[in-house]
């Protein structure tokens, strides 16, 4: 599974946190996935859609968008599985996952990002285990 970047979008698609692992998807990414959801109604949006060679994946958590590009041949359901576990994440860390807990701890947000991913590859993603690295110990 190798994913290429990672976004965290507001309901309406506007991206609040990203970060590129690999570097080889367009800056303009996200704008096709905010122009998806703004042109679907929520009962007609699929979790995983295609659009010129890359593959969107996403979950809805509370008011917000978990979404990660992948531009080459990946392991879907892993990629469903980080951004669950991510979720998870986050929601141990800040209590409540919800727009306001990320823009409040953005810097952690993208040390969890970091910590969790390495150039597409995800790493460990237990709460306990990220707690004991130096720089994540809240």
């Amino acid at each position: 599974m190798t994913l290429s970047s990672m976004f965290i979008l507001d309901q309406k698609g506007k991206v609040i946190i990203s970060r590129n692992y690999r570097g080889d998807v367009p800056i303009n990414a996200a704008d096709r996935f905010a122009q998806y959801i703004q042109e679907r109604d929520e009962m007609e949006q699929r979790p995983i859609f295609t659009d010129e060679g890359l593959t969107f994946a996403f979950i809805k958590h509370n008011n917000l968008f978990l979404m990660c590009i992948s531009k080459r041949n990946s392991n879907i359901a892993l990629l469903l599985m980080y951004l669950y576990r991510l979720a998870k994440v986050f929601k141990d860390y800040f209590g409540e996952l919800e727009e306001e807990s990320i823009r409040d701890n953005f810097v952690i947000i993208y040390e969890l990002m970091d910590e969790t991913m390495d150039f597409g590859y995800p790493q460990a993603m237990d709460s306990k285990i990220l707690r004991e690295s130096e720089f994540l110990f809240i």
